[in-house]
């Protein structure tokens, strides 16, 4: 079936109200749900960039301040602050983004991006595991009960099957069920704290009378300290992983090179393959052999033996990860 052509003179197919010459038609390239994505991610913007005002601001500081006495340093301050304002917005101040919401759909906003406003009275927290990742999604199971939703990936960063994620979420704008995007930050813990998340789950379990919201919101500061205690910091790396980057750093740093571009490289390449080696310097020394190699940064005049030597480990070890860097960058 052929499709229709729309004539300049006939409403815009984006819902705006407004002929399609005065609208969409010199943005052929850029289709209706682009728009409407890039409308609604300005809106959201825009609410983080006008808010709290002044007289929210005390209430707020209140909030963070009894988080970071129970904290206690074990978070950075800045992360702290972040994750607090989200809780302040939407489990203790609901009134304010609910207000901002209605002043928004006071304006002249096309129909399509009302509708997906009406939607998002209230946005709630999204605790979950990874358990599958595509193009433009990450398929999630909450913790407490399984429920599966997908999740709109922010960035092209590779997430592993298997990791857990926190954000607040609201419906993504694109009229299908179960599909949402984060509203506020989205943060990755390593697998090293999948104990964590049973705890809480467990603990959920215990307390039948509450919907998964209202547990949220009261063990809220309750899940981070749980987190602290278990080692988290803010890292997006596994204690495996760090080690690997580590190594890897200081062998550059000793050797006067760098390279952002193979640091990338090396870090997607854990996250993605989650290479299982016994010794995390093996990978790191994998890494550096390739670097060298391929030229991301000034060549060393190193044997392979000299620089298994440097990392204390064997050639061999060295060489898997040295291929296995090869194939993942598709240099074989």
């Amino acid at each position: 079936m052929c499709e229709k052509v729309v004539g300049r003179n006939e409403p815009c197919p984006c819902g705006s109200g407004k002929k399609y010459k005065k609208c969409c038609e010199s943005k052929e390239t850029i289709s209706v749900e682009e728009v409407q994505a890039e409308e609604l991610e300005r809106i959201l913007q825009n609410f983080y960039d006008e808010y709290p005002h002044r007289k929210d601001v005390p209430a707020y500081l209140e909030l963070v301040n009894s988080w970071k006495a129970r904290l206690n340093g074990q978070l950075q301050e800045e992360m702290i602050e972040a994750i607090v304002l989200d809780e302040f917005f939407f489990h203790h101040r609901t009134d304010i983004w609910q207000s901002y919401l209605h002043k928004q759909q006071k304006k002249q906003l096309r129909p399509s991006v009302q509708r997906v406003l009406s939607q998002w009275q209230q946005p709630r927290v999204f605790i979950g595991q990874v358990v599958d990742v595509d193009e433009n999604y990450l398929t999630v199971d909450m913790i407490l009960d399984g429920e599966q939703i997908r999740l709109r990936r922010e960035s092209d960063k590779p997430v592993p099957v298997g990791v857990h994620l926190y954000c607040f979420i609201l419906p993504d704008g694109s009229g299908i069920e179960n599909q949402y995007l984060a509203i506020s930050s989205l943060i990755f813990f390593p697998a090293d704290h999948g104990q964590v998340f049973e705890q809480i789950a467990s603990q959920f379990k215990e307390e039948p009378s509450k919907t998964k919201e209202q547990f949220f919101k009261d063990h809220a500061v309750e899940c981070w300290e749980k987190l602290a205690a278990n080692g988290y910091e803010g890292e997006e790396f596994s204690n495996f992983e760090v080690g690997v980057i580590t190594h890897f750093m200081d062998f550059l740093d000793e050797h006067e090179r760098q390279s952002e571009k193979l640091l990338d490289l090396v870090e997607d390449y854990l996250v993605e393959q989650q290479p299982n080696a016994r010794k995390d310097v093996a990978i790191a020394a994998g890494a550096v052999r390739f670097g060298n190699d391929f030229g991301y940064f000034d060549l060393l005049e190193m044997t392979v033996k000299e620089m298994a030597e440097w990392f204390g480990v064997s050639p061999s070890s060295m060489n898997k990860y040295y291929k296995e860097m090869m194939a993942y960058a598709g240099k074989e």
